[in-house]
């Protein structure tokens, strides 16, 4: 579906689940712009937008152990969607088996590593948990980073990976230096691939939060009306500026690693590097973090995550699909009225209790489907 600025709208229109979570059978087709799932909590609504984000990232974003989405008493289950993208039709699906790796296909066709699946579809998902954003801890915003790099540049996923089988082996040496002094003799073997992937990864990381800054300042900007002004930083612990070049990243890092060796052998770990870097949040020069108020801290969670859209709009000509779990109650109704326009042009899956008088407008477009114990049922209200 092309749009009048020249950005392609992406869109799934069918959904198929089998001993998926609490659903033992489930087949829907959906609304190329909004798909609203209704009912109590603990119902299944979380269940759905948790199927259609495996089908982007390979992985949920609830659990590290695919056993968990299996339905309890089977041995496998199976997820596929199929839907539009440019000019033609697309499919993935994923068979997840209790004693055996997950399967994964994209048009038929099976694929060997999860890195090829990144970038099939491109989703954003924004839910209660990505407050954490704010009030959780550096890895919570790492994180962030990396998952939102990896979904539209597949070299940066596999620095990342890379990078983090070095440090688990230099780790693992580090260890074993404290009690054999001779083994030192082969650490500048990982040093070297250590501080190699490491550039990479923050020269792109910079990059991207570079832009994350812009776009996310201009909204939130428009969410407070002018009153606040955002701010984005990367936090390297190796001391590297926005406007770092490789060269400048490679020769600070290996200075600082050099420098820790010692640390690093007493504590048994590497102190130094990208896996320990943070992302900075500010408003008016405050650390949201540590002063900002909950109102602050939820409309730059809402600004970061609908810059999301934005990053991967300009980097793939693509518009994402939005999937929002349960956020509405979380917002006041100004932050709800700015993401309600928000959802223009990207196919949205909403979950909610109820449905706010706010969409009331967006509903005659959408589809409402009434979720109740692991039941779907498709109805509009009236």
């Amino acid at each position: 579906m092309s749009l009048k600025t020249g950005v392609q709208q992406v869109f799934i229109n069918k959904l198929k689940l089998i001993n998926f979570r609490n659903y033992s059978s489930l087949d829907i087709m959906l609304n190329d712009k909004l798909n609203i799932f209704i009912g109590n909590n603990a119902q299944g609504k979380t269940n759905i937008i948790e199927s259609i984000y495996l089908t982007g990232f390979g992985k949920s974003f609830r659990t590290n152990k695919d056993k968990e989405l299996i339905k309890t008493s089977n041995d496998m289950a199976y997820v596929k969607i199929q839907g539009k993208k440019r000019y033609s039709e697309f499919s993935i699906e994923l068979r997840l088996w209790n004693n055996k790796n997950k399967e994964i296909k994209t048009n038929g066709i099976s694929l060997t590593k999860l890195s090829e699946l990144l970038g099939n579809i491109s989703l954003v998902i924004f839910s209660p948990e990505d407050l954490r954003l704010i009030k959780g801890g550096p890895s919570e915003r790492r994180r962030f980073i990396d998952r939102e790099i990896s979904h539209i540049n597949k070299k940066y996923y596999y620095n990342i990976m890379s990078y983090n089988k070095v440090l688990f082996q230099r780790n693992n040496l580090l260890k074993n230096i404290s009690y054999n002094r001779k083994l030192l003799n082969t650490i500048d073997i990982w040093n070297e691939k250590l501080i190699e992937y490491g550039c990479e990864v923050i020269l792109k990381r910079i990059e991207f939060i570079n832009r994350l800054n812009v776009l996310s300042r201009l909204m939130h900007r428009k969410i407070t009306e002018g009153r606040e002004n955002l701010e984005v930083k990367y936090l390297s612990n190796i001391k590297v500026n926005n406007k770092a070049t490789y060269d400048e990243i490679y020769e600070s890092f290996k200075t600082k690693l050099q420098a820790k060796i010692e640390n690093d052998i007493k504590r048994g770990f590497t102190t130094i590097g990208p896996h320990k870097d943070d992302l900075g949040i500010y408003i008016d020069d405050a650390d949201i973090r540590i002063f900002g108020s909950q109102g602050q801290q939820r409309t730059a969670a809402l600004s970061l995550k609908l810059s999301e859209i934005e990053i991967i709009k300009g980097e793939i000509g693509e518009y994402p699909i939005l999937l929002l779990d349960d956020v509405m109650s979380e917002l006041d109704i100004n932050r709800q009225k700015f993401l309600i326009k928000s959802l223009k042009n990207v196919q949205t899956f909403i979950t909610i209790t109820e449905i706010p008088e706010l969409m009331a407008p967006l509903v005659k477009e959408g589809s409402i489907f009434k979720i109740s114990k692991g039941n779907v049922i498709k109805y509009r209200e009236k």
